[in-house]
């Protein structure tokens, strides 16, 4: 839904130049500055979001994985239960090093999509 919107406040004249000169529906998605090349900030927004919000997710995990079993249990329900206070003594440098793991591959995605995502927002800043 977010990128659908993205979508249509692209220029309608980028669409209607582009169908002119022959171009097919899916050209005119596909083709360099027209629709999808303009959407590079949509997209990574998209692509970031849609990977940390399962990875982190907890409240929804922690209601559904309720049983107790540590076999059923997400990275983010095991760290937590690490901090049981009869635990923490034992798993407290687990739970530092489970941190830092969960946080790695958030991190370089974000760093790799980064340029892309500063590209978009500032694309259309400069007076022409």
């Amino acid at each position: 839904m977010i990128c659908k919107g993205f979508f249509d406040t692209t220029p309608v004249s980028l669409r209607e130049a582009a169908k002119l000169d022959g171009a097919s529906g899916a050209r005119i998605f596909f083709q360099v500055q027209v629709v999808l090349p303009m959407s590079k900030p949509i997209l990574v927004y998209t692509i970031i979001s849609s990977f940390m919000i399962p990875w982190m997710d907890f409240g929804m995990a922690k209601m559904i994985l309720n049983s107790g079993l540590s076999a059923d249990w997400t990275v983010a329900i095991g760290l937590f239960n690490m901090l049981q206070k009869t635990l923490i003594n034992n798993y407290f440098a687990l739970f530092c090093a489970g941190g830092v793991l969960v946080s790695v591959p958030i991190s370089i995605l974000f760093i790799i999509m980064q340029k892309f995502y500063v590209e978009g927002i500032t694309a259309g800043a400069d007076k022409g």
